[in-house]
């Protein structure tokens, strides 16, 4: 069963403020990049018209994390990330603050950086081409009656990560077009990305 995009699951204690200055232009250039490859975005025809596809970076006080609905907005500034602090799995609980609420995404990235030590970087993206061949390329699959954004994801993407390790990428398979991406730095969790577009594009 496929999940809608842009609903928040978990309880997320959230302070509304500004966030310390922090670089961000390298993770601004990899969305630029997938926005123009459709793996990120805003269109009226695809998901009920919401923003899909959220990207993070692990940072010394957590992670920053694109906000919610941010998928139409063409040039992210800083006051559109949200930096996590904080987060419960199994409570699905998360604390964040800066001028945006967190991806509804949020949790999984957060899985993904308390499993994988190496993954500096977490790319969330939507690749119908990608998802529908995830298998025959050889990509990890979550069950696909996990939910994103729930414990139960959490436990799933622990799994994997002890199944295949950093860098990776996955496909969710509760999560139509869903994929994830990781890695030690931005270069290496995009490139996966944009490698595995390249194998799908010659599996269609």
């Amino acid at each position: 069963m496929s999940e809608a995009e842009g609903v928040i699951k978990y309880e997320l204690s959230f302070q509304q403020t500004d966030l310390p200055d922090v670089d961000i232009s390298l993770i601004n250039c990899w969305r630029e990049l997938l926005v123009q490859l459709d793996l990120v975005g805003q269109h009226p025809g695809r998901y009920g018209g919401l923003g899909f596809g959220n990207l993070s970076m692990r940072t010394p006080d957590g992670f920053l994390i694109t906000g919610t609905q941010t998928g139409g907005i063409q040039q992210l500034s800083l006051s559109d990330y949200a930096l996590v602090t904080s987060w419960h799995l199994e409570d699905n609980i998360i604390e964040a603050k800066g001028q945006v609420r967190p991806s509804s995404e949020a949790l999984t990235h957060a899985a993904i950086y308390t499993n994988c030590a190496q993954a500096n970087f977490v790319f969330h993206c939507h690749s119908p081409r990608i998802w529908q061949v995830a298998g025959n390329i050889g990509l990890m699959i979550t069950d696909a009656t996990v939910p994103y954004g729930t414990p139960a994801m959490a436990r799933e993407v622990a799994l994997k990560l002890r199944e295949r390790g950093s860098p990776a990428i996955m496909a969710m398979g509760g999560h139509e077009d869903g994929i994830v991406a990781w890695g030690e730095d931005a270069d290496a969790a995009g490139l996966l990305l944009v490698q595995c577009l390249v194998r799908a594009t010659r599996c269609h």
